[in-house]
Order: C-alpha cells, then sequence, then structure tokens
C-alpha cells in the first residue's frame, strides 16, 4: 500500500511538473492541487 501510495505522489509530482505554469504563483496551485489528490488517495 504504501508503494502505491509512492508512485501517486510521484507521478502526480512529475504530472504538476511537467505541465506549463508560467508563474511561481502557477506552480503553486499545480503542488497544492496534487497534495489534495494525495491525501484523497491515502483517505482511500
Amino acid at each position: 500500500m504504501k508503494t502505491n501510495t509512492t508512485r501517486i505522489a510521484l507521478l502526480l509530482l512529475i504530472a504538476a511538473l511537467g505541465t506549463s505554469c508560467n508563474t511561481v504563483r502557477g506552480l503553486g496551485r499545480d503542488v497544492r492541487h496534487a497534495g489534495s489528490h494525495i491525501e484523497h488517495a491515502v483517505d482511500h
């Protein structure tokens, strides 16, 4: 289970960094959004 969570977190991080965000604010939003998905995945 921890391995799956780690994989999900890594994939979301790569996806967040791979998307185009033009500002630091945009990067912050992407990271926050990825974090909410990680929390949701861990809860379920």
